[in-house]
């Protein structure tokens, strides 16, 4: 049994860099979510692909679409920037959508959803329900393929980086996988696994996490073919003195509200506790390995190899993290509280009865879906019929989705319908995703050629804006900057293909 008990009662550490204690969450979070797409169109999902993001940005109907090329994959037309403060555009053939900068756990989860709501809104709009759908998840099941959920949280660069704080925090992000997987049926044939791992002897019925088996390094500066749980590239999209961006790829596309909020919470309050040195000295002999282990064993048992000793439970390694966090942020304010006391449940319920976590954590509610299924229709599962309903856990739209029926009325974090339509086109209030939406809808209106990039937005005629403090939604430069778009002259831009409004 896991010593849940908090410890001693010392006064919350003041994060100096950062705002005051009374912001929630206290730091900077974003993802970026890449959509799978299911097509029955003969030549694949790329026209359904492209027909969404032309429904995205036609007429400037959601955001501006870029005028520019960004990269080599990213040409002129291929994605831009939102209203409400993120992006969207086409990435290695799927649709990704990155929310804004957000400070609180509730924006995050209602701007992540507002994602969605584009998407579903979208295949309706242009009549593509009869051909395509997407899907929030990270795998098809019949090409082996995956795709990720990115999360980006923002990190003073002053942060104690050195080998202990890395081996802890490397420790928690694979042992979260208990509450944060989104559960998958079956394995992933052909995957080279790499990192230590062996293809298990055994067929695979159900696992916890749907990337585990394709994360091959715990550290690594590039995003394909080599994925790593951190990803080390030091691209802090701020002021590089003050900030650094970690930017992890190993977490699964979260479905559920709460399963959302909990894996950037209890991550957000584990990176309070390396900014100030207190992170438990925690060390797994290998971290990619136990997370594949993890997620190979939905029934447990859940011990994992510690360096230096045997075996631990690791409801009780990720036990000492909480104690730790509850002894130093337990009072701050009322979002880390109800994160604090949610880890508790989250943690009693993993050891004591799992199941009571339904409509909370996403593989356990999808397991206990298809548990249900299996026993009615006196199905193996084995069965394709259950890969399918599989996809149908993560499907973006509300009459499909089967995950969401299943919140309780009261589960914290659960966003209004009213509060996802406002997320798809009106940014957060406190951080610079309200200029950049202020200026994204500025430059929709106006024949103006312009860059914009996460920390600048630049106009022709006009002085760049720039943004380096993500925590400043109102920088003293704005009202220049809005004053010169006025005297701006209209100029030729790129030519761009930018599509009209849909007319269905």
């Amino acid at each position: 049994m896991a010593d849940l008990r908090p410890g001693s009662n010392r006064s919350p550490s003041k994060l100096s860099a950062f705002p005051e204690p009374s912001t929630p969450m206290h730091r900077l979070v974003g993802l970026e979510t890449e959509y799978g797409c299911l097509s029955s169109d003969p030549s694949g999902p790329g026209p359904a692909v492209a027909r969404l993001r032309d429904w995205i940005f036609g007429g400037n109907r959601l955001g501006l679409l870029d005028r520019h090329q960004r990269d080599w994959d990213e040409p002129a037309g291929n994605g831009g920037f939102l209203f409400n403060g993120g992006r969207a555009y086409v990435d290695m053939g799927h649709l990704e959508i990155c929310t804004p900068e957000c400070l609180g756990i509730a924006d995050l989860v209602r701007f992540d959803r507002a994602g969605d709501r584009m998407l579903s809104e979208g295949v309706a709009e242009t009549g593509l329900g009869d051909v395509a759908g997407f899907l929030r998840n990270n795998v098809d099941h019949f090409t082996g393929a995956t795709f990720g959920c990115h999360e980006n949280y923002l990190v003073r660069r002053t942060a104690p980086l050195h080998e202990r704080n890395v081996i802890s925090l490397l420790a928690f992000l694979a042992l979260r996988t208990l509450y944060s997987g989104a559960g998958k049926v079956g394995g992933v044939p052909g995957v080279e696994l790499g990192g230590g791992g062996e293809s298990p002897p055994v067929p695979i019925r159900f696992q916890i996490s749907q990337r585990a088996d394709y994360i091959q390094n715990e550290l690594f500066e590039w995003v394909q073919f080599n994925r790593s749980l951190i990803n080390t590239r030091d691209e802090p999209l701020a002021d590089s003195r003050r900030f650094r961006r970690l930017h992890l790829l190993h977490g699964d596309t979260s479905v559920l509200p709460w399963t959302l909020a909990m894996k950037v919470g209890t991550t957000a309050l584990v990176l309070d506790l390396l900014e100030i040195d207190h992170l438990p000295p925690v060390s797994l002999q290998d971290s990619v390995a136990v997370l594949r282990r993890l997620s190979r064993q939905p029934d447990g048992p859940w011990r994992v190899p510690i360096e230096g000793s045997s075996e631990a439970e690791a409801v009780e390694v990720l036990a000492r993290y909480l104690r730790l966090a509850e002894s130093e942020f337990r009072g701050r304010d009322a979002e880390t509280d109800l994160v604090l006391s949610e880890w508790r449940l989250a943690l009693e319920a993993l050891e004591n009865g799992p199941e009571t976590l339904v409509g909370r954590v996403d593989w356990i509610t999808k397991r206990w879906l298809l548990r249900q299924f299996v026993e009615s229709e006196g199905l193996d599962w084995s069965d394709d019929w259950l890969k399918s309903l599989d996809l149908e856990f993560h499907h973006v739209d509300p009459e499909r989705n089967l995950a969401w029926p299943t919140v309780a009325e009261g589960t914290p974090w659960t966003p209004s319908p009213e509060a996802v339509a406002s997320a798809m086109d009106q940014p957060p209030a406190d951080t610079r995703a309200a200029v950049r939406g202020r200026a994204v809808r500025e430059l929709a209106g106006r024949k103006v050629a312009a860059f914009l990039d996460w920390e600048v937005v630049d106009a022709e005629g006009v002085n760049p804006l720039m943004l380096p403090n993500p925590f400043d939604p109102d920088p003293a430069p704005l009202a220049e900057w809005l004053q010169g778009l006025d005297q701006a002259r209209p100029a030729a831009s790129p030519a761009v293909n930018v599509p009209p409004v849909d007319p269905d």
